[in-house]
């Protein structure tokens, strides 16, 4: 399965930040939807991730005083990127190997998506869960 098609699957939107916004705001946007991270977008244009490791690596450099530094500042630059293109495995493999949790979808150099691990590892349990038991109905039938 590709990125590509997952999207197409859930049709949600993404929730992105400004690299203006202030971290104090950023992390309220992060409880209020209950999300690990946010794409910080310009003009559609994918420009790193705030997370919530951002926020407490601030917290633990600069104590309380990072609340009032703006995103840019603290974000984890240059984001890495995928393509719709990218297969689901692709993109976990990636994720491994650069220790990263969240992947910005680009399309012509602008955000279309915004996938977790948690979402790539979903579709590969449902993927062997249904080699699973299509293996299973092949040896019932044998």
């Amino acid at each position: 399965m590709t990125i590509g098609r997952l999207l197409d699957r859930r049709q949600s939107a993404v929730v992105t930040c400004n690299p203006e916004m202030s971290v104090a705001d950023a992390a309220s946007l992060l409880a209020e939807r209950r999300i690990g991270a946010l794409p910080v977008v310009s003009e559609g244009e994918p420009l790193g991730i705030f997370s919530e490791r951002d926020v407490l690596y601030g917290l633990a450099r600069e104590g309380a005083a990072v609340l009032d530094r703006t995103v840019r500042e603290v974000m984890t630059t240059p984001a890495l990127t995928v393509a719709r293109e990218t297969s689901v495995l692709a993109a976990l493999s990636l994720m491994t190997l650069r220790r990263v949790r969240h992947l910005p979808v680009v399309e012509a150099g602008e955000l279309i998506g915004f996938v977790s691990i948690g979402d790539l590892v979903k579709v590969r349990i449902d993927q062997i869960e249904s080699e699973a038991e299509a293996l299973r109905s092949y040896i019932q039938t044998v």
